[in-house]
């Protein structure tokens, strides 16, 4: 067998079959999946695995980390909060499901704890596998063309979306434009994958602390 094609082709394929059946059996698996895509990065890219990715050097700015990134966060949850989650449930009929998070209300220790756990499997985990490999790779084998982007963004935003089950319908339906949002967001920002995992590790921050206080 050619080694370029395994490398190029037959890992990709590989780790993307195992993420989609990672996720089929529970949502939360994105630490795992986003070692599998680490392995396969190495695999294709060696030492530029994790350049690949979009964790470019440049991306390494406390003003866009730390300012920038926490504003447009702050702004993704208004417009999650105040539009997106009353929009769809309205659609759908059925309130966004986050019972899986009932737990958490008021404890403080138990909230703590999962605040770390959503930065490493969420902020960088899923940022690692949908926008950092998928994403890319999508580029790899389709292109830069309009409607090539424009289907990258579109497709893997859903897929963002469905992974989020637990959430129900209006859940899945919402992370889905944001997913939609956080691609768009990689591709305006040339794939600065430390800025998506920043917004995206602050926007989740957010919503641990309306649930912290019962707010939604």
């Amino acid at each position: 067998m050619n080694f370029a094609f395994l490398k190029t082709t037959l890992v990709p394929i590989l780790a993307v079959g195992l993420c989609c059946l990672l996720y089929l059996f529970d949502s939360f698996l994105g630490i795992t999946a986003a070692i599998i895509i680490l392995i396969a990065s190495a695999v294709e890219f060696k030492r530029d695995a994790f350049t690949s990715l979009g964790f470019y050097r440049k991306g390494l700015n406390l003003k866009n980390l730390f300012l920038w990134a926490p504003l447009v966060s702050g702004g993704l949850f208004l417009l999650f909060y105040f539009l997106l989650v009353p929009g769809a449930t309205y659609l759908t009929g059925q309130a966004l499901d986050h019972s899986d998070f009932d737990g958490y209300q008021g404890n403080l220790p138990a909230t703590l704890t999962l605040l770390g756990f959503i930065w490493i499997s969420a902020a960088f985990g899923e940022e690692i596998v949908f926008r950092g490999y998928l994403m890319r790779q999508f580029v790899k084998f389709f292109g830069e063309s309009h409607i090539s982007i424009l289907i990258n963004i579109v497709l893997f935003g859903i897929l963002f979306g469905w992974v989020h089950a637990y959430q129900g319908i209006t859940g899945q339906l919402v992370t889905g434009v944001l997913g939609v949002l956080f691609s768009l967001m990689f591709y305006l920002r040339k794939y600065d994958l430390w800025f998506n995992v920043a917004v995206h590790g602050f926007f989740d921050t957010i919503a641990l602390v309306f649930v912290y206080y019962g707010w939604y």
